[in-house]
Formats: structure tokens, sequence, C-alpha cells
């Protein structure tokens, strides 16, 4: 199953595992009505939080992913806070607050990289995560249908070819017992430096597999 809500990204992801003989099940068509908020430190820790709860609940392997904009000039924000980034904003919205925020960058200083991390997890507490990463730059004004489409993108990094995988991992919930719930509201302050990504931070997944005793405590 995919572990998400929203329709968009149900039907992207459909496409580009379009090719593979695997049937991808809704979160609706898979019991799944409700997600915990993504208050995780890196995109991993987010990716885990959906996947590993829709697959407790399910009782099916899931997928989910998290994302986000890296901008050179904004010291890497807004990061795993892109979907709120500029508080409670139309998508729309969201993009004009960014270029206004860039409105005074040069052209040669409006380097950024989309990051992504998807998580497959299994009801028997396997994980295991995936990156990829694309490189571009913001453009002076909107493009295209989505924001994504105002980044020109220069260069794009595939994990399994750049052997980002990461080994397989025991999540902690089997062994405490514990699962976060889909209303938990607590979570981790704002970074103040840039977002965690596998090769600045290394100890992410860690910090992914504690995630579950952190959030069931809170």
């Amino acid at each position: 199953m995919v572990a998400t809500s929203s329709e968009g990204k149900l039907r992207e992801i459909r496409e580009a595992l379009g090719r593979l003989d695997i049937e991808l099940l809704s979160a609706k068509d898979a019991g799944v009505t409700s997600f915990p908020n993504e208050n995780g430190g890196s995109y991993e820790e987010n990716a885990l939080l959906k996947a590993g709860y829709a697959t407790l609940e399910s009782g099916l392997p899931a997928l989910a992913d998290d994302s986000g904009l890296e901008v050179d000039a904004l010291d890497g924000a807004p990061g795993i806070f892109s979907a709120r980034y500029g508080g409670q904003l139309s998508d729309g919205e969201r993009l004009a607050f960014l270029l206004q925020e860039m409105r005074d960058v040069p052209k040669a200083a409006r380097g950024a990289n989309f990051t992504c991390c998807l998580v497959i997890a299994t009801p028997s507490g396997e994980v295991k995560p995936f990156y990829g990463e694309s490189r571009g730059e913001i453009l002076q004004g909107p493009r295209g249908e989505t924001a994504l489409a105002t980044i020109r993108s220069s260069s794009v990094t595939n994990s399994a070819r750049a052997s980002r995988r990461r080994p397989a991992t025991r999540n902690s919930w089997s062994a405490t017992g514990a699962r976060p719930s889909a209303n938990s509201s607590s979570g981790p302050s704002r970074p103040k430096a840039r977002t965690p990504s596998p090769s600045r931070a290394p100890a992410a997944a860690k910090r992914a597999r504690c995630a579950w005793a952190r959030h069931s405590s809170a």
C-alpha cells in the first residue's frame, strides 16, 4: 500500500512504479484513514512514521515518502518544513512566499536541492529507506503547473545508482510494542542548521528507528 492521504502523490507513485508487477493499494483501500503528524527530524523519520504506522494498521507492506526543497540562500530552508513553509498557505501562496524571500538573491546564488526519501516498511519490522536528490536553481517566477516546475533542474541523483541505499534495519516498535498515535502533535523543535540529508546526517537512520518510542511516550 501507499501510505499517503494525497491523491496526487498516490497517482505519481503509481505512475512511477507502473511497470512493476505489483498492485499498489491506496490508504483508503487498505483501511488506513489517518496518519501520524510528520514531526520527525529528517525526511527518513517522517517517511518511517507514515510507513510504519500504515503497515501496522493494515498488515501490508507500506511505502511512504517525505521530501523537501533545500535552498542554498536560505541556509537549507525550508527543508523538512517545505509543506508548512510560510504558515497555513496554499501551494501557490507558498511558492509566492518563497519567491518573495528570494527577490534580492542573484542568479548565481539561487541554487537548491530537491531531496526525497522513500521508506518501505513491513509488518515484521523490516525498514528499507531510499534517497534521491535533484540539484537545480530557483527561477525568478512561476513556471508550469506545480511549484517544482519553478526549479530548473541541472542534475538528478538516483539513490540506487549512487549506492545510497541503506541496509535493511529492524525498527524499534516490534521490540517495544510502541506505535505512534495518528493524532500525535508533539515533536522536535525546528533545527537551526541545514535539514539532514543522507550525506550530511549519517545518524538519521538511527533516529528514525527510535521515532516510535519517542512519539508514543510524548
